[in-house]
């Protein structure tokens, strides 16, 4: 697979969907982002092009090029318009049995060479690629959040995944401008695995009253060097996303330091999930992907 623009597509339009969608359409490849729900699609939609329309306040991107990858864009909540794609990323609900119909599905829409990427890090590849008839094209892509910031991509193959298929995706996560980490089909790959305890630790930090969100964020970047605090990074995530991740790793690996603390449970019951909800540890008035 070489550089040249590519037709992606993006399933899914939450968080994580629309920031590798931001991503995709910044790199120049025509990118489809679909979801079910027309309301979420359209949500998604308007968080890509937010980015870029910040990106251009900011200074991060001019504007030809801003107008450009907001033009690589397009939505859909039809499955078929996939078919001319050359890559698809799946970043639906973290739901083995969804994501294996999705791949089946899909099966019977696209080219046999295209490229079927899962941004799981929590279920397995394999498993997943089970649900295609050809699993040698199915690898794992796990975009660190949020996509469009941050460079690494943990890249685990599932066990039938061919080596053309790996060789084609860290090429073309190169034209995305990514670094790619080769890592094992383990539930967390590395990233979740360290992360996901450490960020349950925090708020069982604050949840014990050993400090405030403020201060607690405050010594992570004064003495950590890490680019923000747990909770303006558990604010971006969502605590729906993380509450997700903690319980299937909990579930895998029956360690009690992935299972997610109360304030998480309670949260979401409020419906605080973060920046997409307008209020999460901090309160926010845009709730949009900040550019970059």
């Amino acid at each position: 697979m070489s550089n040249d623009s590519k037709t992606v597509a993006v399933l899914g339009a939450g968080t994580m969907g629309s920031g590798i969608a931001t991503v995709m359409a910044r790199a120049g490849h025509q990118t489809i982002l679909f979801d079910i729900n027309e309301t979420n699609l359209q949500r998604g939609i308007d968080t890509v092009r937010g980015f870029f329309d910040k990106s251009v306040k900011l200074g991060k991107l001019d504007a030809e090029a801003g107008r450009s990858a907001k033009n690589n864009l397009v939505g859909t909540t039809d499955l078929t318009d996939l078919a001319p794609c050359d890559v698809i990323v799946e970043a639906v609900f973290e739901d083995l049995k969804l994501k294996k119909d999705t791949f089946r599905r899909l099966d019977e829409i696209v080219s046999e060479s295209t490229l079927f990427h899962t941004n799981t890090s929590t279920l397995s590849v394999t498993g997943i690629a089970s649900g295609s008839r050809l699993p040698e094209r199915v690898v794992g892509t796990h975009y660190c959040n949020p996509a469009p910031l941050m460079k690494l991509v943990e890249v685990a193959d599932g066990r039938h995944t061919a080596d053309w298929a790996h060789k084609a995706t860290i090429e073309f996560l190169g034209s995305l401008g990514k670094t790619s980490v080769v890592t094992k089909d383990r539930p967390g790959f590395i990233v979740n695995r360290f992360l996901i305890p450490w960020e349950n630790s925090c708020i069982h930090a604050l949840e014990a009253g050993r400090g405030t969100k403020e201060s607690i964020d405050a010594a992570v970047l004064g003495s950590l060097g890490h680019p923000m605090g747990p909770f303006r990074l558990l604010d971006i995530v969502g605590m729906d996303i993380h509450q997700q991740v903690a319980t299937r790793l909990y579930e895998q690996l029956r360690d009690p330091k992935f299972f997610p603390p109360p304030m998480v449970e309670r949260m979401v019951a409020a419906g605080d999930l973060g920046r997409k909800t307008g209020r999460g540890f901090y309160d926010y008035d845009d709730t949009r992907l900040f550019g970059s």
